[in-house]
């Protein structure tokens, strides 16, 4: 991706809701206000998820703890935060389908109806 795209596609996804994953496992979910060269991120309106996680069997020893389950959310809200660049391992964009374009919303519309008849056939 040459330089000009890289700064549209980023400049297209301001005010926009971002979910970012941290190596900490926590999410989170705000408008995406900016970044800088160290990509750090600024999101405002921001909800902190904690992803708690649980080995199956319940207990959180050796092995068994390779094997998680993802549990209950907790949140809470933050406002604008700065997340640093080097804790971030994925970031995702949040579309609704209020959000979306008018062709967008028709495609995702004709999609979920035809996979609706799909699954009333079997």
């Amino acid at each position: 991706m040459e330089k000009a795209q890289a700064i549209d596609f980023i400049t297209n996804l301001l005010g926009k809701s971002l979910r970012v994953t941290t190596s900490d496992t926590r999410m989170f979910l705000g408008q995406f206000k900016c970044t800088d060269a160290d990509c750090n991120i600024v999101l405002a309106q921001t909800y902190e998820y904690r992803l708690p996680l649980v080995s199956k069997s319940g207990r959180n020893s050796g092995e068994e703890y390779n094997t998680k389950e993802l549990t209950n959310l907790t949140s809470r809200y933050l406002g604008l935060v700065v997340i640093p660049g080097q804790y971030i391992i994925r970031i995702q964009l949040e579309e609704f389908i209020s959000q979306l374009s008018s062709f967008k919303r028709q495609e995702f519309e004709r999609t979920v109806s035809h996979h609706i008849k799909i699954e009333s056939k079997d």
